[in-house]
């Protein structure tokens, strides 16, 4: 198996990048549509269905799926031999990093199903504070892997 992750390594390296940008791109958009959805849409009519249909394949068409991949091609790239050297501290910054990523990507799953039903507690501002924590773990992320302290 350890051969088999040493020869497809570029290929799982782009895949995971593949998957990382798309995890990403619903991570930083979907609270931005919460935000839209608190300040100009409330919790009913026609425009609220949207949203939620809109939230709804976000979450569970893009991010989830997206999410998964990026779980399974890093962690093929943490099984390859030479790759990881677990005596630095980067490895194990950057796993509790993505480890946050995934407790705020639930995080963002449970107020789909708020909207979903009709409930929402937070305000928009809430939601663009909210937006800035994957900012911060993205950067914590990329210089963990690209510095390597």
């Amino acid at each position: 198996m350890t051969d088999f992750l040493s020869l497809a390594y570029p290929w799982i390296k782009g895949l995971h990048i593949i998957s990382v940008i798309s995890w990403m791109a619903g991570i930083f958009y979907l609270p931005r549509l919460f935000v839209h959805h608190t300040e100009r849409v409330g919790l009913g009519g026609d425009t609220h269905d949207l949203f939620c249909m809109m939230e709804y394949k976000l979450a569970h068409v893009i991010m989830g799926p997206a999410m998964v991949a990026t779980w399974i091609f890093g962690l093929c790239l943490v099984f390859t031999p030479g790759i990881v050297d677990w005596s630095y501290a980067w490895p194990w910054v950057k796993g509790i990093a993505v480890i946050g990523m995934t407790v705020f990507h639930i995080w963002l799953e449970r107020r789909v199903a708020e909207f979903g039903r009709g409930q929402n507690r937070l305000s928009g501002k809430r939601y663009r504070v909210m937006n800035e924590v994957p900012t911060v773990l993205m950067i914590v992320i990329v210089f963990s892997v690209t510095v390597k302290f």
